[in-house]
Formats: C-alpha cells, structure tokens, sequence
C-alpha cells in the first residue's frame, strides 16, 4: 500500500470550504520555506498560503511583507490547534524536526507535505508513510528537482531512445564554498542530519532511482575537506542499479572547477549539459511562477546540453540539444490535485524510504570501506 492517494473526504483537513482554495499552514521560513515552499503554494490554483510559523522576529517580519495576507504563528502548536484545522501542512523546518512535526500533523488528520530529507532513516520514513495510511491522509515529499530542467529534458531523451541502452549515468551537484557558513547544515550532531550526503545527495539518488530503478550495490567515499568542518562536504556515491546502469553521483561544496551536471552515456550517444536549472536563482532574486512577461523555468540556448558520438576529446561537440523548462509549480499543482480529486501524489514517503536506504547503505560503505549490498 502507498500514500499516493488520499480520498476527497479523507484527504482534505476538517477545515477545508468546499470549492474555496485549500488553506496551507508552512513550518520554516528559512531557505526551503521562503525560497521555495512559500511563492510555489502562493503561486498554484487551489491553494493559499494561510500560516507561516517560524519563531524568529526577523523572519516573521520578513513574511509579513512578503505575504502580508498570511497570519503568523511563533510554534507549531498554535497552529496544530487552530479550529477550524488549515488543510495542508508543510515542513519546511530543520531536519531533526520533520519527522515529530509530521507525526503531529497526520496523527491530527490534516495532509503533510515534508521537505527532503523525509526522515533520517529509512525506518521512520516507512512509519510515517504507514501512520498516514491508517489515518487515511496524505503524505509527500518535496523533491523538487524531479521538475529540473536537465532532469526533463534527460527523461524525454531517455523515452524516445536517443541514447539508446544507457550504461553510466554522472550527476554532479558541485559548488566552490571554501568558507564555512555555519548552521545545523554543517553541524557534526547526528541528529541535526547535516552534510551534503543527506541534502544534495536526497536529490541525486531521487533522480537516479526514478530513472533507472533500484540500486543493489552501493560504495560511497565522504569526506570532511574544509578546516573546521565538522560534516561531510564532499562526497561521491557509486550505484549499480537492478537493470545494469551505473550511476556516479558527486556532491561537494569544495570544487574549485565545476564539472557537467549530467554526463549520460548511451549504447547510441551521449548526453552532456552543464549548469543548474535557473529556478533556484529565479526564485531567490524574487521573481514568481505565473508573473506577467516572464517565461518560467526557460534557459538561453548557449545553455543547452549536447548530444552526440565519437567526438573529439579537444572540441567536444554534438548536436544542441533544446532544453525542456524547468517546472517547480507542477508539484504544488499535483499536490493540490491530489488533495482535491483523490489523485496520486507527486512523491511517496516509500519512494523517499527507498532513496534513505541508499543514504543510509552510502554512510556505511563510506565509514567501513566496503561495497553495500541492497536486498530486492
């Protein structure tokens, strides 16, 4: 059984208004609250942002001017207790905090919507997803870049075989961050969950596992590069997937060059593209899903990836290939769908289980220098 479906009278919070726009309550206002979560649940039909609760006056203040519509709440608790009930709540706090926060939101009936990582381990994350089957709610895990740009664009070319049997599959999510910035992300504490294995890592063993299948064996290297660091800051993952493919995923904040975000190749031809989906940027510097003039998620074409074969090592080369736009909003628009027509949701917690798994086998094959056998 999987929480990918709620039913329209079980689905919905106890104080949703039949035809009116579903009330979201958002935990967090730091980057993934108000980045991400906040202008995507404003910008999608069928949904607005009711609650902000963070207990920060700073951040506070900053939610009111950028959503002076929504009421502020200092604790979870004020808005668990509200009555009537909002009918979505996200978690978009820190991660120690996702699964209790959770628990509280579906043992209260109302959908959740938790930030990756789900949990720290695949344990709890199958528990929450089991808690909301009994309690006939919905539950989703935001992972996001699922609508990346390179990812679609990689899914179509994948579909329509192109490449043909695709053999290795190198994903990079790189950055040049020599300095420490501090916070629970660079905290040593286990239960912070922090370190790049945990956060960019959730995204590239989710994308990897959703185009080729589940992994059976996994190596892993983390280390610890820069002074003071008390976390992993740069990683690799190695996974061989059930069906043959490879997949090699390089997380680092120590990158001095960056390498392609994807190199994928084929039996037919290969795929290389450099540089992040410009959704991320877009929404930091303010702009909005749906606003007048702006082409959301589109890049210029000297960004486009190629495709091609036998080229040569010096020049590269291979045929442009036009890049699919990026598309955040589609999962709030599913999650709103799913809310309102019983449809399924945009990512399981048993799919998020199965990448901790992954998460989970990579820290141990990193700690005792072993490869990781995953059972069917």
């Amino acid at each position: 059984m999987s929480t990918s479906s709620a039913s329209p009278s079980t689905g919905i919070g106890t104080g949703a208004r039949p035809g009116g726009p579903l009330r979201v309550g958002l935990i967090g206002y730091g980057l993934a609250g108000s980045v991400f979560h906040a202008p995507l649940v404003a910008a999608t039909d069928g949904l607005v942002l009711d609650t902000v609760v963070t207990t920060r006056p700073d951040r506070q203040e900053q939610a009111r001017a950028e959503f002076p519509d929504a009421r502020i709440a200092a604790t979870a608790d004020e808005l668990f207790g509200r009555t009537p009930a909002v009918d979505l709540v996200v978690v978009a706090s820190p991660n120690k905090t996702h699964v209790p926060l959770a628990t509280a939101a579906l043992e209260a009936g109302i959908p959740v919507v938790v930030d990756k990582p789900l949990a720290a381990t695949a344990t709890e994350a199958r528990a929450l997803a089991e808690l909301a089957d009994r309690r006939g709610t919905f539950l989703s895990v935001f992972q996001n870049r699922r609508w990346d740009n390179d990812f679609l664009t990689l899914r179509r070319l994948i579909a329509t075989g192109e490449l043909g049997e695709i053999q290795r599959f190198e994903s990079r999510f790189e950055r040049w961050r020599p300095q420490l910035k501090g916070g629970w992300r660079e905290s040593g504490a286990p239960e912070e969950i922090g370190g790049l294995l945990y956060d960019l890592g959730s995204h590239l063993v989710d994308q990897a596992l959703v185009l080729f299948g589940p992994a059976v064996r996994v190596y892993a290297e983390t280390d610890v590069r820069r002074p003071g660091a008390e976390t992993d800051d740069d990683t690799f993952i190695a996974l061989t997937h059930a069906n043959g493919v490879r997949s090699h995923l390089y997380m680092s904040a120590t990158a001095a060059q960056l390498g392609p975000r994807f190199r994928v190749l084929g039996s037919s031809a290969g795929f290389v593209k450099y540089g992040l989906d410009p959704q991320e940027g877009a929404l930091r510097e303010g702009r909005r899903p749906g606003a007048p003039g702006q082409a959301w998620g589109e890049e210029p074409e000297h960004c486009w990836g190629t495709v091609g074969s036998g080229e040569s090592p010096l020049t590269g080369g291979g045929r442009p290939e036009p890049t699919v736009a990026g598309d955040y909003p589609a999962y709030y628009a599913a999650v709103a769908a799913a809310l309102r027509d019983g449809g399924p949701a945009p990512v399981t917690a048993y799919e998020a289980a199965h990448a901790l798994e992954v998460l989970e086998a990579a820290r141990r094959s990193s700690a005792e220098g072993i490869t990781v056998t995953l059972g069917n």
